[in-house]
């Protein structure tokens, strides 16, 4: 796995990559009450705003981390957006087809991450 500075994990399965958020981005959101996903078919760009999570604390907004297409969306987190509290790690929010995996080279692994959490 990989990770972003904005606190979301990347597991690559071939060319396509799966991406949710953290433990620690979990807890410090609270309760996350509703997920608003993509569309599949949806093309990308590294940075564009493409998730709405709102929690008891805040609303918040989940960025694609790298250029590509939404290939499909976690519609389970949408009927109940707890599982993200539940188990961050397993609850995924999309998956997404990416034209170059050495993109994901520049992100952290889990040690770099905890300390970078640390």
């Amino acid at each position: 796995m990989k990770f972003t500075e904005d606190h979301e994990w990347l597991r690559a399965e071939g060319d396509v990559v799966v991406v949710g958020i953290t433990e620690h981005a979990s807890s410090q959101l609270g309760d996350v009450v509703f997920v608003e996903l993509p569309e599949v078919g949806t093309k990308v760009a590294s940075g564009d705003e493409i998730v709405v999570i709102e929690s008891v604390k805040a609303a918040s907004d989940i960025a694609a981390p790298l250029d590509g297409e939404i290939v499909e969306v976690n519609e389970a987190i949408v009927d109940e957006p707890g599982k993200v509290n539940e188990d961050p790690l397993g609850a995924w929010f999309f998956k997404m087809k990416i034209a170059d995996a050495a993109a994901l080279d520049a992100f952290m692994d889990e040690d770099a991450y905890e300390t970078f959490v640390g």
